[in-house]
C-alpha cells in the first residue's frame, strides 16, 4: 500500500494541500529502478593515500625510495605499506596516490607476468615495456572517466640500459635522470637535479643511497603526510633488491628557535 497520501489522487495543486499533509514532502519516485545503474560508481577522490616516491639514475643502474605511510585524509592510518613493487627480473614500480588502485595495479602487473612466463617464448618484460603497459591502462581508464588515482615511477636495468620514466592518471609520460612524485616533485626534485644531473655516469650506489636518504629526511621535515620510515630499491644487472624499512637519524631541536613556535610569545 502507498502510504503518501499526496500520491493518493488527482487533481493537485501543489500551493493547497488538500489532504492536509503539511509541509508539503517531495513526492516519491515509486516507478522501477535500474538497480545496476545505481550500482555502478566512480572514484570521486582518492582515500587511502601514498605521498612522495623519488628515484634517480646511477652509475651502475636506477635507485627509487618510498616511505611506508599510507594516509587516511590526514590520519597517519597505515604505517607499514610497501609501496615499491617488484616486476619481473628488471623492473621496479613506485606508486603515489590511491593504495587500493595500486593494489589493483599490482595485481594486473602479476598476471601480466604470469602470462608472459607462461609463454615460453624466450622474451621477458623489461621496464620500457612495463612502462608502456602502464601507459596505456592508465590513459583507458582515463579516457572511461574512472583513472587510477595513481602517479608512477617505472625504472630498472635491462641489458645493460637504465630506464626511468614516470606514468600518471592521465597517461602523461616522461623521462628523467631524476624523478619525483606527489610532494616530492616540489621539495626533493631540486634537491636530486642539483646533485645528480650531469653525474648520471659517476655516482656510486653509496652516493646515490646518500642523496635518496638526505632527500627522504627532507620530505619527512616538510611534507606533513610522510614517515620517517622509508624503503630503497636497488636495480642494477645483479637484479632487483629492496631493502628492509629504516629510519634516517632527525633533530627538530632548531624548531625552538622559531617564532610562535610552543610557549613562545615574542
Amino acid at each position: 500500500m502507498d502510504h503518501f497520501p499526496t500520491n493518493w489522487g488527482r487533481p493537485r495543486n501543489d500551493a493547497f494541500d488538500m489532504y492536509g499533509t503539511y509541509p508539503i514532502h517531495q513526492r516519491p519516485y515509486n516507478g522501477p529502478k535500474d538497480m545496476f545503474s545505481n550500482g555502478v560508481q566512480r572514484t570521486q577522490q582518492p582515500i587511502v593515500t601514498g605521498t612522495s616516491v623519488v628515484a634517480i639514475k646511477f652509475k651502475d643502474g636506477i635507485m627509487m625510495a618510498a616511505d611506508n605511510l599510507a594516509s587516511y585524509g590526514s590520519l597517519a592510518r597505515f604505517k607499514d605499506i610497501q609501496r615499491l613493487h617488484k616486476v619481473g627480473d628488471y623492473t621496479v614500480i613506485g606508486a603515489g596516490g590511491d593504495m587500493s588502485d595500486f593494489q589493483y595495479i599490482q595485481s594486473i602487473l602479476d598476471e601480466l607476468i604470469i602470462d608472459e612466463f607462461t609463454a615460453q617464448d624466450g622474451h621477458n618484460l623489461g621496464p620500457k615495456e612495463i612502462h608502456e603497459y602502464l601507459s596505456q591502462v592508465m590513459y583507458a581508464r582515463r579516457s572511461k572517466m574512472n583513472p587510477l588515482w595513481n602517479s608512477i615511477l617505472v625504472g630498472g636495468v635491462k641489458n645493460g640500459k637504465r630506464f626511468l620514466s614516470y606514468v600518471d592518471l592521465l597517461g602523461t609520460t616522461y623521462s628523467a635522470s631524476t624523478l619525483a612524485t606527489g610532494y616530492g616533485a616540489y621539495i626533493a626534485q631540486p634537491l636530486l637535479r642539483k646533485a645528480v644531473e650531469g653525474h648520471e655516469d659517476d655516482l656510486t650506489q653509496e652516493q646515490a643511497t646518500r642523496i635518496l636518504e638526505d632527500s627522504m629526511k627532507v620530505l619527512y621535515y616538510r611534507d606533513a603526510r610522510s614517515l620517517n620510515k622509508y624503503q630503497i630499491a636497488t636495480i642494477t644487472d645483479a637484479g632487483v633488491e629492496i631493502s628492509e624499512s629504516r629510519s634516517a637519524e632527525t633533530s627538530w631541536s632548531f624548531a625552538e628557535g622559531i617564532r610562535g613556535y610552543g610557549a613562545q610569545t615574542q
